[in-house]
């Protein structure tokens, strides 16, 4: 056998600071008991896979080891005889193997089926050496005849190695276990039996279907599993038993096997495009989702559903409350997926059956203790939300049944319902009224700060009636509590302090006093008196309050700028629609105090935070636009119509995005260019769906069908590792290859001298790992040598790749090159993707890592400098156009971008101004979970900066 052929082994570790001496193994083989001879065996078998083959411990072993009855020392004698070397220099079969196969002729005709059984699943070991095998085949074959079906199934498998690699030594085989096969009662030497016909005689395998096709769904598992792959198989071909296979894989859908039910499942829509067995397929998948216990495999199935889905999606509609029912599961992913597919399939003929099952779903997620109950309720709302966008008809019946959720405790759904509503109030004029009546009830029950927010944007945007904008007055009293804020809390404090007054009195008179350190070193006193006022202040902070108004005493002034400007658009509204001059300065008076209660306790000391200045700035703002009512009339324009234009233009960005994506789902089918080449395989198969090759798969994912780079970008990725004047020259090329770095090393000998010992030495920094040792290699007088060595990456983080080459010269003296560094760059890792604004705050508030870049760039203009960024970092923007558009010299925009590896993302804000001498200043500011990406981002977009193009 040549060397060539030889096979690969793995490298198993070795203690070689215990390593015995040949002449030890040989006393141990010859004197030892059985457990020393099974630890000296196995130390043989390692340091032969290792490459230490001892050739002349191989008669020992005949002798001593060979003809022992204990079954733990057969099965490591057959590894040994699979690793150790059988041929001699010339090529030729050692004269000791033909001892070796007469004792496993022996042992292929013992009376232990264990052994014979052991003894035939080794000859599949040893399928390549035909020498060996030819003496056994006579054997093997009767084998198929023993009594026990162990030996036999092990038989049928090792005549199918024989069979596949050296036919002309069984060439009957096929009919061999065609008969054996017509006669087996077992199982699995039925499976094993027919799945050699699959491989090895494929029209013997159609001919067993047809004869048994009646006893097919009544069959074993694995033998009905290899009949459906024989299917799969034949059908890739024209054949005369399409009807007959699809009516069988129809009955085998409800066969009490999962995975020959998913594989039924699968075969038949390949099979056909007939509605009624798309229809069958996906309810077997559905009913495989609820029965199985196992999270993945209903991930997977639900994913070929997803998959039927997409290219069925009318035939499965009827299907849909099915689908629903999915939601039982447990866990929030198979949810998840499951109300995605649900969502492409609505319909105006089933929208409302959906939503009402969703309904319910709600509130279940109230009245019993759900698993992840919260992020349930998000998901539920987030998908009606989605249903009533879509299908105005819905909007009604279910705005209302949402809005009893502004009060929850969990602060995501909340948030969800009010942009719920907002998106409705705006879409449908028709519900406005009903909606704002709703949120002035619901106004009390609000926790949250930021659904206050959206609740009082939506009230002031949309209350378009006297008697609405006088209710939400009214109800906005009873949340703030007693105006102004700031003297109705010290009331509260005096009238605390009034009635414990005789205590104070006598706090005075036994004022006691404590040295206290103060920062500085020094000593200062604390008078008793001063703690009791402290702690009355605090239970006075500590008082149930109306919510608004412990939300503004807590530190919330953000909340209560919006306040302000609701407020502000309520009155100018309330003055244009009434006539009543007095009540409108009434109303006006007191929105007035409202904002400078707001102000004023901002500034006191019943506040957790003082007033920001953005927030003081504002209220003063709506005040003075209250108090000019009648002289500005611009102002009122923008505080009644711009903000609501610019949300109906953010919403209209929305659907026009989302319609867009549609309509790439729906472009995504492969479609036949007219000068495209037209292949026979195209018209065969055009009326199924893509058949499953699990050989294609395999080529697909090795990447071993990818398309090879042209010679210029080749060319690009060349790194220079050492100088012209070295004695070695070497350079890399680097290809990036999903998670794995590929360095293709070549060097250069430019001396006179042969090189021996060389060895190429990388060393990594950052999350890289190098995969192989370094190999020694000799290299002679100006001659080449390519060395190939592989770099697994775990993060996105800029990694370098640095090492040396040493080597020997005259005198066995070590010479060393030190190479250049390699640089990888994380944009082969970061693609462009799109989170909805939600997420990117969301994901804003939760990411640690923070690296802010200063802008310096010789680029004047800002939207030119954000595209420049973009294409230097990978990343995609997801401000809308609309809001980038018109001419400003300042621009804030959020940027967005994911890695191959899960769970780093990239976010982005950009926010520059265009001064006056016409130059761009401001900064970036990138932020991750991970220290790495966002360090590495940073520099990337700083290298960028250095001239107007982002580095190739």
């Amino acid at each position: 056998m040549a060397s060539a052929d030889a096979p690969c082994y793995t490298l198993v570790y070795e203690d070689s600071s215990e390593t015995p001496t040949t002449q030890e193994l040989r006393n141990a083989l010859q004197k030892g008991s059985d457990e020393v001879k099974l630890d000296t065996l196995r130390r043989i078998i390692v340091a032969t896979i290792n490459g230490n083959p001892q050739p002349q411990l191989l008669m020992p072993i005949i002798q001593y080891v060979m003809p022992t009855r204990n079954k733990q020392l057969k099965k490591l004698l057959h590894f040994y005889w699979e690793v150790c070397p059988k041929y001699d220099d010339n090529g030729k079969l050692k004269q000791e193997m033909i001892l070796v196969v007469n004792a496993i002729r022996n042992d292929l005709q013992h009376p232990n089926e264990y052994i014979r059984g052991a003894t035939l699943r080794f000859l599949q070991k040893i399928s390549k050496e035909a020498e060996l095998l030819e003496p056994l085949v006579p054997t093997c074959r009767s084998c198929l005849e023993h009594r026990h079906s162990y030996v036999r199934k092990n038989a049928v498998f090792a005549v199918y190695s024989i069979y596949r690699e050296f036919e002309h030594l069984v060439p009957d085989a096929p009919e061999l276990i065609q008969t054996f096969l017509a006669a087996e009662s077992d199982a699995t030497c039925k499976r094993n039996a027919f799945v050699f016909l699959a491989h090895c005689a494929m029209p013997k395998a159609v001919e067993y279907i047809m004869q048994v096709f009646d006893q097919i769904p009544s069959m074993d598992e694995q033998l009905q599993m290899s009949i459906i792959e024989v299917i799969r198989l034949d059908c890739k071909q024209e054949t005369t038993h399409k009807a007959r296979y699809i009516l069988l894989i129809s009955e085998l859908l409800n066969a009490s096997s999962h995975a020959v039910k998913y594989e039924a499942a699968s075969t038949l829509t390949s099979l056909t495009q007939n509605p009624a067995a798309v229809k069958a397929a996906a309810s077997c998948y559905i009913n495989l989702v609820q029965k199985e216990s196992d999270n993945n495999a209903k991930l997977i199935v639900l994913d070929r559903l997803d998959a039927l889905r997409s290219k069925h999606g009318h035939v499965l509609d009827p299907l849909i409350m099915d689908i629903l029912q999915i939601l039982s599961s447990a866990d929030l992913e198979v949810r998840r997926k499951a109300i995605g597919i649900v969502l492409s399939l609505i319909s105006s003929r089933n929208v409302e059956e959906v939503v009402l099952f969703l309904k319910k779903q709600l509130q279940k997620t109230q009245d019993q203790e759900f698993e992840k109950a919260p992020e349930y309720r998000q998901l539920l709302i987030q998908s009606i939300h989605v249903c009533a966008v879509r299908f105005s008809e819905v909007a009604a019946s279910v705005v209302h049944a949402l809005m009893d959720f502004l009060g929850d405790s969990n602060n995501p759904s909340a948030l969800d319902v009010v942009s719920f509503v907002r998106e409705v109030v705006e879409k449908f004029p028709q519900l406005r009224q009903t909606i704002c009546e709703k949120l002035i009830q619901t106004m009390p029950e609000i926790k949250s700060g930021k659904v206050y927010r959206g609740v009082l944007w939506i009230l002031g945007e949309y209350a378009e009636e006297v008697q609405e904008i006088q209710d939400i007055f009214r109800q906005l009293r009873k949340v703030l509590g007693e105006i102004p804020i700031l003297a109705s809390e010290q009331r509260l404090l005096e009238e605390a302090s009034a009635e414990d007054g005789e205590e104070k009195t006598e706090q005075v008179k036994t004022e006691s006093t404590k040295p206290k350190v103060l920062a500085d070193g020094t000593y200062a006193t604390e008078s008793a008196f001063t703690s009791v006022s402290a702690a009355r202040l605090e239970a006075v902070k500590a008082a149930s309050k109306p919510p608004l108004r412990a939300l503004i005493l807590g530190g919330d002034f953000y909340t209560g700028s919006v306040l302000a400007s609701a407020l502000t658009k309520l009155v100018l509204r309330y003055s244009e629609l009434s006539t009543d001059k007095r009540k409108c300065n009434a109303l006006k008076a007191e929105a007035m105090l409202i904002m400078a209660s707001v102000i004023r306790v901002g500034q006191s000391r019943f506040v957790t935070v003082p007033i920001d200045e953005d927030s003081s700035e504002r209220i003063m703002n709506c005040i003075q636009t209250l108090s000019e009512l009648e002289t500005q009339p611009s102002v009122h324009e923008i505080f009644l119509k711009d903000t609501k234009a610019a949300y109906s233009k953010m919403v209209a960005a929305q659907e026009k995005k989302a319609a867009e994506k549609r309509e790439l789902e729906k472009a995504k089918a492969t479609i036949v260019q007219v000068d495209d080449l037209l292949t026979f395989r195209q018209f065969s198969k055009k009326a199924a769906d893509d058949v499953i090759d699990d050989s294609e798969d395999v080529s697909r994912a090795t990447g071993a069908g990818e398309i090879t780079e042209d010679f210029i970008s080749n060319l690009s990725r060349i790194s220079q590792l050492t100088g012209f004047s070295d004695p070695i020259y070497a350079e890399a090329y680097v290809k990036v290859h999903g998670f794995d770095i590929l360095l293709d090393v070549l060097l250069v000998n430019q001396t006179a001298d042969t090189l021996q010992n060389l060895c190429l030495d990388f060393a990594t920094l950052g999350d890289l790992k190098l995969v192989e040792r370094p190999s020694l290699y000799t290299i002679a007088p100006h001659s080449f040598q390519s060395i190939k060595a592989t770099i697994k990456v775990s993060s996105t983080e800029t990694g370098v790749i640095f090492g040396s080459i040493l080597w020997e010269g005259p005198g066995l003296a070590e010479q060393c090159v030190i190479l250049n560094d390699i640089h990888i760059d994380i944009m082969d890792y970061i693609k462009p993707a799109y989170c909805t604004e939600q997420q990117f705050r969301s994901m804003w508030t939760e990411f640690e890592w923070e690296n802010r870049v200063n802008v310096t760039t010789t680029i004047s203009d800002p939207r030119e400098y954000l595209q420049h960024v973009m294409k230097a970092t990978n990343m995609s923007c997801l401000t809308p156009e609309g809001a980038l558009s018109g001419d400003c010299d300042f621009l804030s925009a959020n940027m967005y971008a994911r890695s191959l590896f899960v769970g780093e993302d990239a976010l982005a804000n950009l926010s520059v101004e265009r001064t006056e001498e016409g130059t761009i200043t401001g900064h970036v500011r990138i932020r991750s979970k991970t220290q790495g990406i966002a360090l590495s981002l940073g520099d990337r977009i700083t290298m960028a900066q250095k001239d107007n193009k982002p580095p190739v």
